[in-house]
């Protein structure tokens, strides 16, 4: 299990973007870092510096994924025949803890990490305690019935604060989701644009 070293509205705040699109994050309020040097101007990013802050938005919007984790998928999308862009999104998108998320059965994806963690989930039956795990397409995921009842299930269910991408087929009535296909960048919802190609651009580099 990834140790989580930030408070998650401080990624947002490092960022300068409500990555999430909460309206619960600081940024709506305070749209600049945090410390006591939060709010000092803005120096202008070099090319180096474009390219890092692409690749931690990234991270940090998939539960701020460390180094190791990252680099090992990044890995994975250059040998995928294809865009490495494109594989990296994909791959990311096909992670239990985001699918979880992206079928709205918790309010977050650091949620939908432990809510994955602590054994509430199956795929096709079988029961999956790994976030990491990787999804097929036609993989059927549900919430455990002793689960579908949880608080912060029922507060995701019931948010407007985001849809469900059509990637994903989701009854909220049976807590299921079938994984449609594999999303390429333009089929994912982020709320804020996410640049899979300076990522490219960063590892290609360092």
């Amino acid at each position: 299990m990834t140790k989580r070293t930030a408070a998650k509205y401080k990624i947002d705040r490092r960022m300068g973007e409500n990555i999430w699109g909460r309206s619960k994050s600081p940024l709506n309020k305070r749209d600049y870092g945090p410390g006591q040097h939060g709010q000092r101007r803005k120096a202008k990013l070099s090319d180096f510096g474009t390219q890092l802050r692409a690749k931690q938005k990234l991270k940090g919007y998939y539960g701020d994924l460390t180094e190791k984790q990252f680099r090992r998928i990044y890995a994975e999308a250059e040998r995928v025949k294809g865009d490495t862009g494109e594989n990296l999104i994909g791959l990311l998108e096909r992670r239990l803890d985001a699918v979880i998320y992206r079928a709205k059965f918790v309010p977050t994806v650091f949620a939908a990490r432990q809510f994955v963690n602590h054994g509430h989930v199956t795929v096709n039956g079988k029961r999956v305690n790994i976030a990491s795990y990787r999804v097929k397409e036609g993989d059927v995921i549900a919430v455990r019935d002793r689960s579908k009842q949880l608080a912060l299930v029922l507060e995701a269910v019931q948010s407007g604060e985001r849809d469900v991408p059509d990637y994903l087929e989701v009854d909220h009535n049976k807590m299921t989701a079938t994984f449609v296909r594999t999303p390429a960048l333009g089929d994912v919802p982020y709320p804020v644009q996410m640049e899979p190609n300076l990522v490219v651009e960063f590892y290609a580099k360092n």
